[in-house]
C-alpha cells in the first residue's frame, strides 16, 4: 500500500476512534453498558477472522498470551463500562478530550510509580503542563467544586486508569501478533460480558436505524477498522510516526460531538486539549517495558 494512501487511512482510523464517543452517547439512550459491550465486541469478533486470513496471520497463540488476552478482556469490560457511564451522564466531547489525553499521562505515572521509570525536569514540566491542561478541560476556573467532582468525571478518571492497565497487560504478550492478541481479547470480552446482561431482544422496537448505524459504526469503524489500521501502521511506519496520529482523536471527538450532538465546546476545553497534547508529546518517549523478564 502506498504511503500517502496509508496516511489517509490512519487519519480516518483516528477519526473513527474519536467517533466512538459520539456513538456511545447515542447508544446510551437505547441500551445498558453490558449490552453494548456484548453487542460491540460480538460484531467485532465476527469481523476479524476474514481480516486475519487476508493479512496471513496465524490464529495460533501461546498459553501465556491466551491468559493475558483473558485478563485484557476483563479489563476491557471494566473500561467500557466506565467509558459508557461517564459519557451517558456527561458529554461525549468532555470524555473524548479528558480521557484520551489523560491516558498517556496516567501511563507515564504508572511506569514511574510502579516500574521505576526515571523522571527528569522535562518530564516534571510536561506533567505540570498536562495537569494545567486537564484542569482547563474540566473548566475548574469557572466551576464550583460540586461541578468538578461529579460522578461522570469520576467515571472518566477510572476509565483513564484502566486503559493503561490494559496496555501494560497487552505489552507482556510478546510472542504473538498484536492483531491476533486483540482478536482473542475481543472474543473473551464478548464471552465474559454475556452473563452480565440483564436482558435484551433484537426484536425490541427501540432498536431503530439510528441504533444500528451507531452500533455498526462503533463495532466496525471505531474498532475493527481503526484498530487494524493502527497496528498495520506500527508495522509499516513505526510506533513513533503512528503515535503522532493519536493527537487527532480528542479533536475529532470534540468536533464530531459538536456536529452530531450539538454539544457546546468551550474555549477552555480547546486550550486544555492543546496543552495536554503538548504535554503528551513531550512524554512521548515512553517505551513500555517487556514485563516479566
Amino acid at each position: 500500500m502506498k504511503k500517502p494512501l496509508f496516511l489517509y487511512l490512519m487519519v480516518l482510523a483516528m477519526v473513527g476512534w474519536g467517533a466512538s464517543w459520539v456513538n456511545v452517547k447515542v447508544l446510551s439512550s437505547y441500551t445498558g453498558p453490558f449490552e453494548l459491550v456484548f453487542l460491540r465486541y460480538f460484531l467485532t469478533t465476527l469481523s476479524m477472522p476474514p481480516l486475519l486470513i487476508m493479512l496471513k496471520k496465524s490464529f495460533k497463540i501461546d498459553f501465556k498470551s491466551l491468559i493475558l488476552s483473558l485478563i485484557a478482556g476483563i479489563l476491557m469490560i471494566a473500561y467500557t463500562y466506565y467509558f459508557f457511564m461517564g459519557t451517558k451522564l456527561g458529554t461525549a466531547s468532555l470524555g473524548g478530550a479528558f480521557v484520551t489525553t489523560l491516558i498517556p499521562i496516567n501511563t507515564f505515572l504508572i511506569l514511574v510509580i510502579f516500574f521505576n521509570r526515571p523522571m527528569n525536569r522535562q518530564d516534571v514540566f510536561a506533567l505540570s503542563l498536562g495537569a494545567f491542561g486537564v484542569m482547563s478541560i474540566l473548566g475548574v476556573w469557572h466551576l464550583h467544586l460540586d461541578d468538578i467532582f461529579t460522578k461522570y468525571n469520576g467515571y472518566f478518571i477510572i476509565a483513564s486508569l484502566l486503559w493503561p492497565a490494559l496496555t501494560l497487560v497487552s505489552a507482556r504478550a510478546t510472542k504473538v501478533s498484536p492483531i491476533v492478541f486483540t482478536f482473542y481479547m475481543y472474543a473473551f470480552t464478548t464471552i465474559l460480558s454475556l452473563p452480565l446482561i440483564d436482558s435484551f431482544s433484537f426484536q425490541n422496537s427501540k432498536f431503530d436505524p439510528i441504533f444500528w448505524i451507531n452500533l455498526f459504526s462503533i463495532s466496525f469503524i471505531s474498532t475493527t477498522f481503526a484498530t487494524t489500521i493502527y497496528f498495520l501502521g506500527i508495522e509499516s511506519l513505526g510506533a513513533r510516526e503512528v503515535s503522532a496520529f493519536l493527537f487527532l482523536v480528542p479533536f475529532s471527538a470534540i468536533g464530531l460531538s459538536a456536529l452530531f450532538l450539538n454539544e457546546s465546546i468551550s474555549f477552555w476545553m480547546i486550550i486544555g486539549t492543546v496543552l495536554t497534547i503538548i504535554a503528551v508529546a513531550i512524554l512521548n518517549h515512553i517505551k513500555l517495558p517487556r514485563l516479566g523478564r
